[in-house]
């Protein structure tokens, strides 16, 4: 029988890229005791590789030491040649003593240094490619986040019309959203997946990133912050992707459109809906790319760091499962017996089919006709409660994909030992509660819409390769809160307009 790599689903393919670049990234490990030394003679740029060294001095003049480093100290060295001003460069001199040399050896001297680095192997020369497939994904972020977010918005007909009902309706979605993230946040603080390193791993992100990330980090007032959601000129947020400017902006034109007349506002809402459409079908073509992109960024990012960057997966998915499971079971289950009067084993009995189709299908939009068929038979929701209140829930009540979005933003931080305060952190929060109302009711959107909270803290968007292997399982699992979420709130509705009926 022929072997065909497509006849594999998609996040077999994955997964797959994930484990081979893993294995090939420890295949081809950037050794730690070399270095390449790039420098100038007679305006020509030249570079040698050091393989090992006693000791290496930065000095001034060949006389004035600025800083000596020891053999264990490569990235102490690259750090420091970076830090150093132009000017300090320009007068700089490397002196290096091979390693097994008598103290006596005269140190091998560079000058005129144009760059020191670490000796690149085939598995990080195959970065650019991750880095192309990550560039497609955030090529398409913003206009699917506009499209999706005014076409949301739109879909929630005449404010004015759906008065009361729809009101309720909205809060509730808030508060469990609010909820879900919360005690997201909470979990990935607590446990710190992104933490569960070994010493040498973790000073080793710490040396390589920390400095130049955060130094990129501006600081976030929280006033300040509620006042920048407010775009002075939208079009300039587009073209420099503020993206809670985006968000803000996306959501004033969908509730406007609701209050316009529809033969006018009718061919607006088309339009973004068939661009929205179009940046689905755009995700779905990009992803196809997706075992190829984690490939190389899993082999550079093993190559540099080793297999233990890995390990802190376990630990990830561990904290989300956890957090939704305290969700669903604890909070949404706490809504339907203190509020709906329903006991919890109730609910999850009558939910049992629901959760099996969301966990199998990862979309809330193909679960929508079992859930309303099993808020109405199983929970005594009538219809017109489900007609209204379950296809608003798929489209813009994403209580585990908010959860997603807020724990994989925190641990990605926690990898890169980017130090998220508590402004950084509402920032996530109020971004994923804006994005969870944009993200499609598809698979595999929540990737994209990830980007936006990344982007919200700048936190480095490559550190997506890590989870995208387990993102399919853990999508799966996401999609149960998300559908759960939805009829549990249908049944506080329907508990507040009086029309619940009591199933046995």
């Amino acid at each position: 029988m022929k072997f065909s790599w497509k006849a594999f689903p998609l996040h077999h393919q994955i997964l797959a890229g994930l484990v081979l670049g893993a294995i090939f990234g420890a295949l081809f490990n950037v050794s730690k005791y070399e270095l390449e030394i790039r420098y100038a003679v007679d305006g020509k740029e030249e570079s040698v590789v050091v393989p090992q060294w006693e000791k290496l001095v930065f000095a001034k003049a060949d006389t004035v030491v600025i800083e000596t480093f020891g053999a264990e100290d490569q990235l102490r060295i690259i750090q420091s040649f970076r830090r150093l001003s132009k000017e300090d460069k320009a007068r700089l001199s490397v002196l290096v003593t091979p390693a097994g040399t008598a103290e006596s050896t005269r140190p091998q001297k560079f000058e005129n240094v144009r760059g020191i680095e670490k000796v690149k192997t085939v598995a990080v020369i195959i970065k650019p490619v991750g880095t192309i497939f990550i560039r497609l994904l955030m090529f398409i972020a913003i206009p699917l986040v506009l499209s999706s977010l005014i076409v949301g918005a739109a879909s929630l007909g005449d404010i004015r019309r759906v008065g009361k009902l729809g009101g309720k309706t909205l809060a509730l979605y808030l508060l469990t959203t609010t909820s879900a993230i919360t005690i997201g946040l909470l979990m990935v603080n607590l446990i710190q997946p992104g933490m569960r390193l070994s010493p040498e791993v973790l000073e080793k992100l710490k040396l390589e990133f920390q400095p130049d990330i955060q130094s990129a980090i501006p600081p976030i007032n929280l006033i300040d912050m509620i006042v920048n959601i407010v775009a002075t000129n939208p079009i300039n947020a587009l073209a420099s992707g503020e993206m809670l400017q985006i968000v803000f902006f996306a959501l004033m034109i969908g509730v406007s459109l609701t209050m316009v007349a529809e033969v006018k506002a009718a061919p607006v809402i088309r339009f973004f809906d068939g661009l929205s459409e179009t940046m689905i079908k755009m995700v779905g073509m990009i992803m196809t790319t997706a075992p190829y992109g984690v490939f190389a960024l899993i082999a550079a990012t093993v190559g540099e760091f080793g297999f233990d960057i890995l390990e802190t997966l376990v630990w990830y998915a561990a904290t989300l499962v956890l957090g939704l499971i305290l969700h669903v079971a604890g909070f949404l289950g706490m809504l339907a017996k203190l509020y709906s009067g329903i006991p919890i084993r109730k609910l999850f009995r009558g939910l049992r089919e629901v959760m099996l189709v969301g966990f199998t299908t990862s979309s809330s939009g193909a679960t929508l006709p079992v859930n309303m068929k099993a808020c109405e038979n199983n929970l005594g929701v009538p219809k017109k409660i489900t007609s209204f209140v379950l296809p608003l829930g798929a489209t813009i009540n994403m209580d585990g994909t908010a959860m997603y979005q807020a724990v994989a933003a925190v641990f990605i931080a926690q990898v890169y030992q980017m130090d998220l305060g508590l402004a950084e952190q509402l920032s996530i929060l109020l971004t994923a509660v804006l994005a969870s109302i944009g993200t499609a009711p598809v698979p595999g959107v929540g990737i994209v819409m990830l980007i936006i909270v990344l982007r919200s803290v700048n936190v480095p968007e490559e550190g997506i390769a890590l989870i995208l292997g387990v993102d399919r399982l853990l999508d799966m699992c996401r999609t149960v809160a998300n559908v759960v979420g939805d009829a549990t709130v249908a049944t506080m509705i329907a508990k507040s307009e009086g029309v619940l009926e009591n199933k046995a």
